[in-house]
């Protein structure tokens, strides 16, 4: 996503947690800075992307130290709602602005520059915001207030497991059963079976990589973030309870770095009565 901006002619500085990361960038011609207040200092948008509540809320604090008036945070992780709207209200306390502004595509999406992105917050912090993530977006919309940005990326992520265990328990099927798994992927996914996990997971099952992609711990990060707005909304999502819960299977068996496509392994070994 960076390398975009440089791509597209922006300016850039760089941070990162893991310093070695920003080298390929640098020798792109992107500045380096040594830490988040200096980043805020010598920018006006700061794009974020990292892990967890906790991870956000550090990087945060940690650069509105640096922060001038009308300094715009648009942070591109997956979190919780509640956690948008507090570092919103921090920043706002402090003369800054806070977009939340999840992305979904995975990382093919993001090395093509055709993620999509739901924004909460302001509508001028939007409009700042959107000409810059062009370089790396194919589409970005305002969908509302302060934690509404991570409010629809948890509503994609229910319909991501939902797609997920369709294809996985579909191939474990035709496996038991001794349907050619080729063919079988081939031929669902061209009728009303079909879905981006059949196009883009299908090859990793029919070939048996488990390399993320988008893995299970991360997976489950995000479905304990849907849970938690779930059970505040009073919302029933039991497809995805039923996911998160096979998913911790690989965890427990110490495959957490593997991509989600991996459940059906977890669909292959099991029998009928385990989950019904």
């Amino acid at each position: 996503m960076a390398g975009h901006l440089l791509d597209k002619g922006h300016r850039l500085t760089v941070w990162s947690r893991t310093p070695e990361k920003s080298n390929p960038l640098a020798a792109k011609g992107a500045a380096v800075a040594s830490s988040l207040e200096e980043l805020a200092h010598s920018c006006d948008i700061v794009f974020l992307c990292v892990t967890r509540n906790e991870d956000v809320e550090q990087c945060v604090r940690g650069l509105q130290p640096g922060a001038k008036p009308g300094f715009l945070v648009v942070d591109h992780s997956t979190v919780s709602p509640v956690l948008a709207r507090a570092m919103h209200g921090f920043l706002s306390e402090h003369g800054a602005n806070f977009l939340d502004a999840p992305i979904t595509g995975g990382s093919m999406g993001a090395l093509k520059g055709q993620l999509t992105i739901f924004c909460g917050g302001e509508q001028a912090d939007f409009d700042r915001a959107a000409p810059v993530m062009e370089a790396y977006a194919k589409r970005a919309e305002l969908v509302g207030g302060p934690g509404l940005g991570q409010t629809m990326k948890l509503a994609n992520q229910i319909a991501v497991g939902g797609a997920l265990l369709a294809l996985c328990e579909s191939l474990a099927f035709a496996k038991k059963a001794g349907l050619d798994l080729a063919q079988t992927r081939e031929l669902l996914s061209t009728g009303a079976a079909g879905s981006w996990a059949f196009e883009n997971y299908g090859p990793k099952i029919l070939a048996e990589d488990w390399s993320p992609g988008f893995s299970v711990t991360n997976q489950r990060k995000d479905f304990a973030y849907t849970l938690e707005a779930a059970r505040l909304l009073d919302s029933a999502v039991p497809g995805t309870a039923l996911v998160d819960r096979l998913l911790s299977r690989l965890e427990e068996e110490g495959h957490s770095d593997w991509t989600t496509a991996a459940l059906y392994q977890t669909l292959v070994e099991s029998g009928f009565e385990s989950w019904t």
